[in-house]
């Protein structure tokens, strides 16, 4: 088969996953820098605590659920011989968890803006340690597929810039 459907399949995942870390990493380091700096004052509405507990136990909630939800995806790969759309379930898997760390890392924001706690810091940072272990690579394909050799050295070569 074409290495170029595989290639495509790869790129758009790591330019998407690219793209979302670009947005999110200046968003939140803006928004520490300015809680720490202790200077500025936006006069932002207080907001009740509930909020903020709301807000923060979504954020855990959803880091537990991306890492389920998943696992969970993953395995579907298993009931197909086809290399390409297993590649393609992996994709849509990844995909989906990397939109859920978007929006835990946007909650982080917006919590640490409004709140100013410090569990924000610790789940945003959480979902950057997700951000980094779960992006693609060869290796970590071969691994969760549990690919042969051919089909990982396909995989190997999709992910090499043409």
């Amino acid at each position: 088969m074409e290495i170029q459907e595989y290639r495509k399949v790869y790129k758009n995942l790591d330019q998407l996953i690219l793209i979302l870390l670009i947005l999110v990493l200046p968003i939140f380091g803006m928004i520490y820098l300015y809680q720490s700096s202790g200077k500025l004052t936006w006069d932002l509405p207080e907001l009740p605590i509930l909020v903020g507990q709301i807000l923060s136990g979504a954020g855990i909630g959803l880091l537990v659920a991306q890492n389920l939800l998943f696992r969970k995806r993953v395995k579907a790969v298993f009931q197909t011989e086809d290399l390409l759309i297993k590649l393609k379930i992996y994709a849509k898997a990844t995909r989906d968890r990397y939109l859920m760390l978007f929006i835990v890392a946007m909650l982080c924001s917006a919590g640490l803006l409004l709140f100013g706690s410090a569990i924000y810091n610790v789940i945003f940072a959480t979902a950057l340690f997700f951000f980094s272990f779960g992006k693609p690579t060869p290796e970590r394909i071969k691994t969760l597929l549990k690919l042969n050799k051919e089909d990982a050295e396909i995989i190997r070569l999709a992910s090499r810039p043409e």
